[in-house]
Formats: C-alpha cells, structure tokens, sequence
C-alpha cells in the first residue's frame, strides 16, 4: 500500500490511495483533478524515500469532493472589572479531497 506526506497549505497530512482529506480552501471546482507537487515522503510496501526536501518526480492526484465550511468556532475575550468582553464567531473553509493516485 503506497503512503505518502503532502504538504499544502502550511500544514502536512499523510495521505494513501482512496483516502479522504479535509485541507485548507483551494481554488478548484468540484469534480475537478488537483495535483499536489510538495510530496515530503513516499512509503511504497517496505521501501521509503525521504525527500531532501521534495522527493523528486512524485506526485499526489486527487478529485474534489466539496467546497464547505467547517463547524462554527465561538472566540469570547473577556477582562474582568473592565466591561469589555466581546464574542465573535468563526467558520473555517475547506476543501474535501479524495487521493486518487500517488505515484510518478
């Protein structure tokens, strides 16, 4: 079974065939082939390529699933004896992805 770490978005995420990754907002339409070049480490059965700091020719496929918005995040600052307190709400992008392919 072939793994692979990706990199996009300022995070990583270990990906392997048909698996479902939720990763920061991408321009893509839905139903549409996204490529990821920044491929950090291949595990192919029991041989491993480290990238130094790409692995070199590897590539990740995906299909995207969705286009969302994550669950709301509630942000409450508050100082006592102060009378500020303040409440903001938050709804993070994403963009759900489907590995279809690791390979070269």
């Amino acid at each position: 079974m072939k793994q692979a770490v990706i990199k996009t978005g300022g995070k990583q995420y270990i990906v392997s065939n048909g698996g479902k990754i939720k990763i920061e907002k991408i321009d893509a339409q839905e139903g549409s082939e996204v490529i990821f070049d920044n491929v950090l480490l291949l595990i192919d059965g029991e041989k491993t390529e480290i990238g130094k700091p790409l692995v070199d020719g590897v590539k990740v496929t995906g299909k995207v699933l969705s286009q969302d918005r994550d669950k709301k995040v509630i942000i409450f600052k508050y100082k006592p004896k102060k009378r500020y307190k303040v409440k903001k709400g938050h709804r993070q992008p994403f963009t759900e992805v489907e590995i279809t392919k690791i390979g070269k």
